[in-house]
């Protein structure tokens, strides 16, 4: 009698485990696309963002553009213009990150970086250990529980 309990609970004890490893299965394979989304949309408001700055120094750049074109056909000196070329190059590149291809180029970049260039994003110390976080939280409640008035960093 004994034995089927026990094979019974061993079933049991089997399923369980089962369903309890789908469960972190699916609950990983969330927290991932959930990462994913939130990277999206934070790359889509950079886009954003890029194109909104585009549109204001562009009507800088081009009221400042009429305004030296001006200034030149009074004074007829070259050195009117002269901001014109450096303003060119930040229109250029504002133009290029909202709606050319220079985010694609900067993936490639990072890309390349992953590959062949990891020695660049290893963190300082290497990566924080469970252990550490923990010590680096009794130290923070030991020196609150020494100077209670000084608020926390």
């Amino acid at each position: 009698m004994g034995g089927i309990f026990s094979r019974a609970m061993d079933d049991n004890l089997k399923k369980n485990q089962e369903f309890i490893t789908e469960m972190n299965k699916i609950a990983v394979e969330r927290q991932i696309q959930m990462q994913n989304q939130m990277r999206e949309r934070m790359v889509a408001l950079q886009i954003a963002r890029a194109r909104e700055l585009l549109y204001w120094f562009g009507s800088f750049y081009g009221l400042a553009a009429l305004g030296m074109f001006a200034g030149f056909r009074r004074t007829r000196k070259p050195g009117v213009l002269a901001p014109l070329l450096p303003l060119t190059f930040i229109a250029a590149y504002q133009a290029d990150m909202a709606y050319g291809n220079k985010l694609h180029r900067i993936r490639l970049e990072a890309e390349n970086i992953m590959q062949f260039e990891m020695d660049l994003l290893e963190l300082p110390c290497g990566l924080p250990s469970a252990s550490s976080i923990d010590q680096a939280r009794l130290d923070n409640d030991e020196k609150k529980k020494l100077h209670p008035s000084v608020p926390p960093i």
